[in-house]
């Protein structure tokens, strides 16, 4: 019996999660011979209605885990070393604002992960909704969805929208709490196995062919703005991760990721000191 664990980040997610959960639904993983699949809504830091309404939408299989601190890497710590099962050996991870359209999705993760040893990360390729959707768009929107599918680098790259990843795998590393571009940062840990080798070993990440989730695209140009500037910063803070990681001692750079994962205050402390502005 293969086990699989499958983690629904939901931050205020009240208007969605019923929609998410019954994609969810339809996939077959469900009911594949010699699969035991869990779903984990991760309801972390809500304001609003979202557990009730996961609650309500719920089906065998589902189960809801009300978190009353918020912060996707300190969420994913809670899921991969906390929330799953022991004898996982795939986790699949995706944000509860997406759709889902072909019920074969995850399955196709889980089986092109498990076909190939090397391998740790499996991604879905993003495509945005006003692309897979182009009618009826104003010209802004075509200008936006003239700019391509989503991530150009799917491929090489965490999507944390939706990506498959072998359960050993994660449980090798932490997330600093509090990181804002976190599939950046799990990217360096799995390709560098926590910056503890020379170069990117890129063979360990891929994206599944004929795989896709739709997000919805950010229609007005504040928005997306705000979004881009969110990547600057994220990767200037990713960026000075690395570096206090590389300027430890190899041997002690997971021990260090554990730090940052259970102390709030590690990643405040390093931007205090090397990104002052």
């Amino acid at each position: 019996m293969r086990t699989v664990d499958i983690a629904v980040f939901a931050h205020n997610e009240a208007h969605g999660i019923a929609a998410l959960l019954e994609n969810l639904r339809r996939q077959d993983l469900f009911s594949a011979p010699g699969i035991s699949a869990r779903v984990l809504v991760l309801a972390n830091g809500c304001t609003d209605a979202t557990v009730g309404r996961a609650r309500a939408a719920a089906f065998p299989g589902v189960e809801i885990a009300d978190l009353p601190q918020g912060g996707k890497s300190r969420t994913w710590n809670r899921f991969v070393h906390d929330l799953a099962r022991p004898d996982a050996g795939v986790l699949i991870f995706l944000d509860a604002d997406i759709e889902i359209p072909a019920a074969d999705s995850l399955s196709r993760l889980v089986a092109g992960l498990t076909a190939r040893p090397g391998l740790q990360v499996l991604n879905s390729r993003p495509v945005r909704d006003i692309v897979l959707r182009p009618e009826g768009l104003s010209p802004l929107d075509r200008m936006i969805a003239a700019g391509g599918d989503g991530l150009g680098d799917w491929k090489t790259a965490i999507c944390g929208q939706l990506y498959a990843m072998r359960a050993e795998a994660a449980r090798r590393f932490r997330l600093p709490v509090g990181l804002p571009v976190e599939d950046g940062f799990l990217r360096a840990m799995v390709l560098t196995d926590a910056l503890t080798e020379d170069g990117e070993t890129l063979t360990r990440i891929d994206g599944a062919e004929g795989v896709f989730h739709v997000y919805a695209s950010e229609r007005r140009l504040g928005a997306l703005t705000r979004h881009q500037t969110r990547i600057v910063i994220g990767s200037a803070i990713n960026a000075a991760c690395f570096a206090r990681l590389r300027a430890l001692p190899q041997g002690e750079r997971h021990a260090e990721l554990t730090r940052a994962a259970s102390d709030d205050g590690w990643l405040p402390r390093l931007l205090k000191s090397d990104l002052p502005r």
